[in-house]
This record gives C-alpha cells, sequence and structure tokens, in this order.
C-alpha cells in the first residue's frame, strides 16, 4: 500500500527541498515507485533542484482547477525511472490549494505509486497544512540551532493535533528527525547545538544527519539531487537516510570532527 511522506520544518532554509528530492530520488534508485510534490505554491523551488525546470508545462494547481490531468502535469524523471515529480505553481496563491482536490490527487497517486513525498513549504500558512494533512509518515528538517530546533517542536504539535491521522484518531503519523548542516567542529566549539541536545528537545527518533558541504549547493545548482552525487559526503550521508528509513541498519556517519595530522596542522590544509 503506498505511503505519503511530508518532509517539513517549522524554518526555512533548512534544506527541505534538498532533502525531499534526494529521499524522492534514493527511494526510486530502490526500484520503489515514487512521487515527489511541491506544495510550496508561489514559490516553487523542487522543480530546480530536480533539473527539469524546463519541462514544466502544466502543475499541481492546473490539476487541481481541472485545467490539466495529472498524467499531464507529471514529469518522468530523466536519470531514474521509477521517479515523478508534480511541480508547483509560480503563479497562483497558495489558497488554490484546496483540501478535495489535494486528497483527490493523493488518492490517484496512490494507485499507480509506492511512495509519495510531499515537499512542505515552511511555516504553518496554508501549503505547509495541507502538505502535512494526509500523511503517514514525517521526516523533520531541523539544524543544529535554537531557533530551527524550537519551530520543528511546534510543526510536531501540528502533526501531533492537525493531521488526518489525529483528527480520525488513528495510529498517530509516525515522526523521524533528520539533522541537516551538521558540523561537528563547530558543534565541539559550542556554536551549534549538539546531536544529543536536539534530540532531548525534540523527543523523536534521529534517522540521519547530513553534514554541512558545499556538494549540496553544487548539485542544488546543477539541478542534480545531492543523493546521486555518490561521492560526497552528504550524497553519502542521503543514501544512509533513505536505507534507515527502508528499515537498513546503517551506523551514523559524519557526527565527529575530522582530527588534523600534524602537517595539515602546521600547514593548515
Amino acid at each position: 500500500m503506498a505511503k505519503i511522506i511530508v518532509v517539513t520544518s517549522g524554518k526555512g532554509g533548512v534544506g527541505k527541498t534538498t532533502t525531499s528530492a534526494s529521499f524522492a530520488a534514493g527511494l526510486a534508485k530502490r526500484g520503489h515507485k515514487t512521487v515527489v510534490i511541491d506544495f510550496d505554491v508561489g514559490l516553487r523551488n523542487l522543480d530546480l533542484i530536480m533539473g527539469c525546470e524546463r519541462r514544466v508545462v502544466y502543475d499541481f494547481v492546473n490539476v487541481i482547477q481541472g485545467e490539466a490531468t495529472l498524467v499531464q502535469a507529471l514529469i518522468k524523471d530523466k536519470r531514474v525511472d521509477t521517479l515523478n515529480i508534480l511541480p508547483a505553481s509560480q503563479t497562483r496563491d497558495k489558497d488554490a490549494l484546496t483540501q478535495e482536490g489535494v486528497e483527490g490527487i493523493l488518492e490517484q497517486l496512490k494507485q499507480t505509486h509506492d511512495y509519495i513525498v510531499c515537499d512542505s513549504p515552511a511555516g504553518i500558512e496554508t501549503g505547509a497544512i495541507m502538505a502535512l494533512h494526509y500523511a503517514d509518515e514525517a521526516i523533520v528538517v531541523t539544524n543544529p540551532e535554537v531557533s530551527s530546533v524550537r519551530d520543528s517542536d511546534r510543526i510536531l504539535g501540528i502533526l501531533a493535533a492537525k493531521s488526518k491521522r489525529a483528527l480520525d484518531g488513528l495510529e498517530p503519523v509516525k515522526e523521524h528527525l533528520l539533522v541537516t548542516r551538521y558540523d561537528p567542529s563547530r558543534v565541539d566549539q559550542g556554536q551549534m547545538l549538539s546531536i544529543e541536545d536536539i534530540q532531548e528537545l525534540l523527543g523523536i527518533s534521529l534517522i540521519g544527519v547530513i553534514p554541512e558541504s558545499q556538494s549540496v549547493l553544487q548539485a542544488s545548482n546543477a539541478g542534480l539531487p545531492v543523493i546521486l552525487d555518490e561521492g560526497s559526503d552528504s550524497g553519502q550521508a542521503y543514501q544512509d537516510f533513505v536505507a534507515r528509513f527502508l528499515g537498513e541498519e546503517r551506523p551514523m556517519r559524519f557526527l565527529e570532527a575530522e582530527r588534523k595530522g600534524f602537517l595539515k596542522r602546521l600547514f593548515g590544509t
């Protein structure tokens, strides 16, 4: 049975869309029929990170308003056969998303896909509430800073109170914590929260840690989900995260600062 997973956070700029793209690509690479939906109406970015912005003809809102079919709006990824993208509209208002329209599209996608990944906008406005409403599981993305963690805690409260599962009295949305932009050397210097600090504040299970890395920006600029950059630390960390989500045991990596040898300390390289 298809699963709906929302990628969410309270704060902007933490890496939700980067995570949504890599998560969906990682699931698809493992043979699962996957679709990733951009819920950020008016400020779409998912198609840029997926490298398909020039192929957008119809979007999420066009389908909701009956101006196009779902088949017309879905974009098939050129790199991974089992991956589809449903882009957001750049020209519509967020109120163009209706609960009935979103539910109808999700029900159609459930018939043809194993996983439906919902890329939520930041905060608690209409698009974000719509993205999390039908979720079976949630990837809560946070940076190791107090404001980001505090805002993520608010999102956990909304998941517990406003999701369809909560309103229907069903089993709660399964929550996973993903920490992005983690720099262990800055944690050691007291400039960032540690993984233990974050877990203590949020109280949900850790599914992955993505290190601070230039490769994330480089991949995004190239229209490539960073998980496909298998030589980078961040690409490998996203692969570990996907494996854990699918039930595999993977040790947590990138939690310790690199210890420089004598020559590196001497020459500063």
